[in-house]
C-alpha cells in the first residue's frame, strides 16, 4: 500500500540521518581539542598566506596521532605495512613525481614506464606469462586504476559494451555470489546492468554452481567470482564458475582485490616447503589453493590491489584482461570535442603519477623476496590465532 511504503520510507531516512549524526560525532571525538579550535579549522580561504614550516609541524602532529590509532594493531582493512622507513621510502617516491599526469604521457615518460612495467609485473603474478624468461604474455593486459572499485567498474564496463557491440545485449547482467564485493552492485548501478546474487552455502560459504548456472539467461555478459572474498576470506570455486562461462560464452571476472596478492606466494611458499611446518590438519583441505588466475582459460578479466598486499600507497590497483580486445572496450575516445581529442584508459581523466611511480618503487624494492617473507610472516600469525582460538 501506498501509505505503508511513504511510513517505511519516513522511518528508514530518520534511521539513516540519526546513523550518519551519530557517526559524524564519534569521528569528531577521534580529533584532539585543538583540531576543534577555530585557528586549525579553516572552512574558507585564508585571507593570508600560511607558514610553510608551520603548517608542516601541524601536519606532522596530526600523522602522529593518526598513527598511534592503528600502530597498535587493532586496524581491520586499512593498513597492511606498518613499517615507517618503508613508508617514508614510498613518500620520497611519490613527491619526486607530484605533480605528474599520466593523461600526458608526452610530459612524464618515466610515469608511463612505471605504470606499463607495474601492469606487467602485475600479469605475470597471476599467470599471464609463463616464465620470466617468456616474452609472450598470452595477450594479457591491463591498466592501473584508482583502487579495487574501480577495477571492478571497468571490468563490468568492458563486458557490458562487448556484449551489445558483438551480440546486441541491451538488459546485460551479471551473475554472482552474494559474497562478491559491493562494487559490483555500484557497477550495476551505474551502467544500467542487473546483478543477480546467488545464495552461498551456509556451512562452507562457497556459491552452488549448478545454482549459478540456473540463474543464467540470454542476457547474461558476466559471471564473477572472489579470490578470495571480503566478507570470509573464502575463495570461491573459480574454475568452475569460470568454465561455466565459458561454456556459455560470456565472460568471467576473477576478483583478487583483497587477499590475491598473497596468493600467488602462499603458493611459492608452499612449493618451497616454508609453511610444511604450519600446514592445517592431514584432515583439513584448507591449505590446498584451487587455481584463480589466467591459468583458467574462463577467466576473461582480474582484479588484485597493490595497495593492500602489495603494500602500495592508497590509490593503487590493476585492471587485468585475457585479450586486448577485450580492453578495448574499457576505453573511452572523444573526437568530436570542441579542445580536441579526448581519451582516457580508466574513469578519471587527470590521474597522480606519484602513486604510479612509488608503487613501482615499492614492487622493485621488496622484490619476489620481500613478498615472500611478508606473506609467511602473515600466514604464521594466522596459524597461531586459529591455534590460540
Amino acid at each position: 500500500l501506498p501509505w505503508t511504503k511513504r511510513r517505511i520510507r519516513n522511518e528508514l531516512d530518520e534511521k539513516r540521518d540519526a546513523m550518519v549524526r551519530d557517526a559524524e560525532a564519534e569521528w569528531n571525538e577521534l580529533l584532539d581539542d585543538a583540531a576543534k579550535t577555530e585557528a586549525q579549522t579553516h572552512l574558507f580561504l585564508p585571507k593570508r598566506t600560511s607558514d610553510r614550516d608551520g603548517i608542516l609541524t601541524l601536519l606532522t602532529e596530526w600523522s602522529r596521532k593518526e598513527r598511534e590509532l592503528w600502530e597498535g594493531g587493532r586496524a581491520s582493512g586499512a593498513i597492511y605495512h606498518g613499517n615507517e622507513k618503508f613508508h617514508e621510502f614510498l613518500g620520497k617516491a611519490y613527491g619526486l613525481f607530484s605533480v605528474a599526469n599520466p593523461l600526458h604521457p608526452d610530459l612524464f615518460p618515466y610515469v608511463r614506464k612505471t605504470e606499463g612495467e607495474v601492469v606487467a609485473m602485475m600479469i605475470h603474478l597471476f599467470r599471464g606469462r609463463t616464465s620470466r624468461d617468456d616474452d609472450d604474455d598470452g595477450g594479457c593486459c591491463g591498466t592501473l586504476t584508482s583502487g579495487g572499485t574501480e577495477s571492478i567498474l571497468l571490468a563490468c564496463k568492458a563486458h557490458r559494451d562487448r556484449a551489445r557491440d558483438l551480440r546486441g545485449i541491451a538488459s546485460p547482467e551479471i551473475v554472482a555470489p552474494t559474497t562478491v564485493h559491493a562494487a559490483f552492485q555500484k557497477a550495476a548501478h551505474y551502467f544500467g546492468m542487473r546483478l543477480i546474487l546467488v545464495d552461498v552455502d551456509e556451512r562452507t560459504g562457497l556459491v552452488d554452481v549448478d545454482d549459478v548456472r540456473r540463474n543464467m539467461t540470454r542476457n547474461t555478459v558476466l559471471v564473477a567470482g572472489s579470490a578470495p572474498n571480503f566478507p570470509h576470506g573464502i575463495i570461491d570455486p573459480i574454475r568452475e564458475l569460470s568454465e561455466l562461462a565459458r561454456e556459455r560464452g560470456v565472460g568471467f571476472h576473477s576478483d583478487c582485490c583483497l587477499g590475491g596478492m598473497i596468493l600467488p606466494f602462499v603458493e611459492r611458499l608452499q612449493a618451497d616447503g616454508r609453511l610444511d611446518d604450519v600446514a592445517s590438519r592431514p584432515d583439513d583441505d584448507v591449505d590446498v589453493i584451487p587455481p584463480y588466475d589466467f591459468r583458467l582459460p574462463g577467466v576473461t578479466s582480474l582484479s588484485a590491489d597493490m595497495h593492500k598486499y602489495g603494500y602500495a600507497p592508497k590509490g593503487a590497483s590493476c585492471v587485468m584482461y585475457s585479450s586486448e580486445e577485450l580492453r578495448r572496450y574499457q576505453y573511452f575516445v572523444s573526437i568530436d570535442w570542441t579542445g580536441g581529442i579526448y581519451a582516457s584508459p580508466t574513469l578519471a581523466g587527470s590521474r597522480p603519477g606519484g602513486i604510479s611511480v612509488a608503487t613501482w618503487a615499492g614492487m622493485v624494492h621488496l622484490g619476489e623476496e620481500g613478498y615472500l617473507e611478508l606473506t609467511e610472516g602473515i600466514i604464521r600469525t594466522a596459524r597461531a590465532i586459529r591455534e590460540g582460538i
